[in-house]
C-alpha cells in the first residue's frame, strides 16, 4: 500500500510539472467573454498537461497596444487576437512565429482545409502569418416588418445605391413638425464601411496593389470616383434626413437605434447576426440580411475580411510555444468553429465546418447566417477584395472618419475631404516606410 502511494505522488508530480501554461488574451467583449473562456475550459479538458489563462484585454485597438507594450517589457502572451489591419503592424515588428511555418511543419493540419477567401487576407507576399479566427464581412440588415408596413417587398432588398435612397425614403416618418422620427438607414459611422463598400466596387485604398504585390503601399488612392460614390451617398441620405449617424465607431449606438425601430436598415457586421435575429424577435419584428448595396448591378467586387485572427508571439519556451500551437489548432477545428458561428454570427473558416452545416440543413432554417459567407463565397478575388495591407491602417480609420465628419457637418465638400484625407494618408505612409524600408 505504501509503495503504491509513493508511485501515485511520484506520477501526480511529474503530470503537474509537465503541465505547460500559455496566455491566451483577446477583444471579445460581452457574453463572448465567457464564450471563449467556455471554449478554452474545454479545450484544457481534452489536453490536461496545458493550462490556458483566457484575459479580455480590452477593445481590439487596446489589445494591440498592450501586445507591444507586452513584448517590450517582455511579458508578452503566448496567443493573441489581433485585427485584421494590425496585420502588416505585426509582420514589420516580426514578434510573431508565422502561422504558415508551423503548418508547413505539422502534417495534422491541411491549410487547404480553410476558406481561400480568408486565407488569403492574412498571406502577404506569399506566407501566412496568422490563423484566421474570428471572421467576418460588412452586410445589411433590415426590418422585414417595417418593410411590409410601408409596401416594400420584404424578401427583396436594396441592391443598388439609388435603391438604398428609394427604401430610405419609404422608411423614413416625420412628426407633425416635419421632424424625423425614424430614419431609412443607420450606422457605427466607422471607416470599416468604407473599406468594405471600396472592395465592393473593386477599387483599391492605397497603391502597389493595396500594398499586395512585393511592394509597399506609398500613396493613398481611395479619393477615386469609388470613393466620392461612397462619400456622396452618405451625404446624400444625411441632407435628406435618410441616414442617422451615431458618433464615431459607436457599434452599440446603431445596434440599438435599429433595435428599437428608429432606423429600418442598418449596416453592421456579421459577427452579432444571433443577436439581431433574437432581439429583434423580443421586439417584436423580423430581420432580413442583405449584400452591401453598389453603385449599379455592373459593379463586380467583393467583401473584405474583418474581424481577427489569433497570433503565436515569439522568444517563449518551445514547449510554450508547441502548446500555443495546439491550441490555435484546436480552436480553428470544424466543431470549435461551428459553435463560436452559431453562438455569435462570425463565419466558419473552414469548408469542412461549412459542408457539416449545409448538410444538416441548418442554413435553409436560418438563412441570415449565410448571407455573409455567400457574398464573401461569390466574392470576386483580387488585390482589392483581398484587403489592403499597410502599417497605418489604425490611422488611416481615424483620418478617413474625421474628413467623413467635416463632410456631413458642412465644413468641407466630398472633393476636397477624400483629397485631404489621402494627403494625409500618403504622408503617414511615407513615415512608416522610412522606418520599415
Amino acid at each position: 500500500m505504501k509503495k503504491f502511494l509513493v508511485l501515485l505522488v511520484v506520477v501526480l508530480s511529474i503530470s503537474m510539472f509537465a503541465q505547460v501554461t500559455i496566455e491566451f488574451w483577446h477583444a471579445m467583449s460581452g457574453w463572448r467573454i465567457q464564450l471563449l473562456q467556455s471554449m478554452a475550459n474545454d479545450f484544457m479538458k481534452t489536453h490536461p498537461n496545458i493550462k490556458v489563462n483566457v484575459q479580455y484585454t480590452g477593445s481590439y485597438r487596446d489589445t494591440f497596444n498592450k501586445t507591444v507594450a507586452a513584448v517590450k517589457a517582455g511579458n508578452a502572451p503566448h496567443v493573441v487576437q489581433i485585427y485584421d489591419i494590425g496585420t502588416q503592424a505585426m509582420i514589420d515588428g516580426g514578434i510573431a512565429v508565422p502561422i504558415g511555418d508551423l503548418i508547413d511543419e505539422d502534417p495534422t493540419i491541411d491549410k487547404g482545409a480553410f476558406l481561400e477567401q480568408v486565407t488569403n487576407y492574412y498571406t502577404v507576399d506569399g506566407k501566412m502569418y496568422s490563423m484566421p479566427f474570428n471572421s467576418s464581412t460588412a452586410i445589411l440588415f433590415y426590418n422585414k416588418t417595417m418593410f411590409k408596413e410601408v409596401g416594400l417587398d420584404p424578401n427583396k432588398p436594396p441592391r443598388t445605391y439609388d435603391e438604398l435612397i428609394e427604401y430610405a425614403r419609404k422608411l423614413q416618418k416625420k412628426d407633425a413638425n416635419g421632424n424625423v422620427i425614424r430614419y431609412g438607414l443607420t450606422w457605427p459611422t466607422h471607416s470599416w464601411f468604407f473599406e468594405q463598400l471600396m472592395a465592393v466596387q473593386n477599387a483599391p485604398l492605397v497603391n502597389n496593389g493595396n500594398g499586395r504585390v512585393g511592394i509597399r503601399p506609398t500613396e493613398a488612392v481611395f479619393n477615386s470616383q469609388a470613393g466620392k460614390n461612397i462619400f456622396n451617398l452618405f451625404k446624400k441620405m444625411t441632407d435628406e434626413g435618410l441616414l442617422l449617424n451615431t458618433k464615431r465607431e459607436d457599434w452599440s449606438g446603431a445596434r440599438q437605434i435599429f433595435i428599437s425601430q428608429k432606423a429600418g436598415m442598418v449596416l453592421y457586421s456579421t459577427s452579432d447576426v444571433k443577436f439581431f435575429v433574437e432581439t429583434a424577435k423580443e421586439n417584436g419584428f423580423e430581420v432580413g440580411t442583405a449584400f452591401l448595396p453598389k453603385p449599379d448591378l455592373s459593379v463586380q467586387g467583393g467583401s473584405v475580411i474583418g474581424g481577427g485572427s489569433l497570433w503565436i508571439l515569439k522568444d517563449h519556451p518551445k514547449e510554450e510555444i508547441d502548446a500555443a500551437w495546439e491550441f490555435v489548432k484546436w480552436m480553428t477545428e470544424p466543431e470549435q468553429q461551428i459553435r463560436w458561428h452559431l453562438e455569435t454570427g462570425y463565419f466558419p473558416v473552414r469548408k469542412d465546418a461549412l459542408e457539416k452545416l449545409l448538410s444538416e440543413g441548418f442554413y435553409s432554417q436560418h438563412p441570415n447566417y449565410l448571407t455573409a459567407i455567400m457574398e464573401l463565397l461569390l466574392s470576386k478575388q483580387t488585390v482589392n477584395t483581398n484587403g489592403a495591407v499597410m502599417g497605418v491602417f489604425p490611422e488611416t480609420r481615424e483620418i478617413i472618419e474625421t474628413e467623413y465628419e467635416n463632410v456631413i457637418n458642412g465644413k468641407k465638400t466630398v472633393d476636397r475631404a477624400l483629397n485631404d484625407a489621402a494627403k494625409q494618408v500618403t504622408n503617414a505612409l511615407k513615415r512608416y516606410n522610412r522606418v520599415f524600408k
